[in-house]
């Protein structure tokens, strides 16, 4: 029980990092999966790929489909609803770590 509580509360934090990745550039799959592995995140595709679904349907991300060496590759900007939930997020998180840090 311990690692699905963790892991749904993981979820927030590696949509946050999304966020924040794709409001630096555009970002697909792959590359993310690798950026959260050096933030101790160890996702699977399976796990990634539906929350960017889901990210996208919520109109936080826009997806453009790009070719790439002969494949599609599905590359994801944050939208300005995106960015608004970013803004927030970045200060409640400001807030809840000056209090546990105390």
């Amino acid at each position: 029980m311990e690692d699905r509580v963790l892991r749904k509360l993981f979820l927030g934090f590696i949509q946050i990092h999304i966020l924040h990745h794709a409001e630096t550039e555009p970002i697909y799959g792959m590359w993310m999966l690798e950026e959260l592995k050096h933030h101790g995140y160890n996702l699977s595709a399976g796990t990634l790929y539906p929350v960017l679904h889901t990210m996208e349907k919520e109109e936080l991300l826009i997806r453009e489909d790009r070719l790439v060496d002969g494949k599609i590759r599905k590359y994801y900007t944050i939208t300005p609803l995106g960015a608004e939930v970013l803004d927030e997020a970045r200060k409640k998180a400001y807030e809840l770590f000056r209090e546990i840090s105390d």
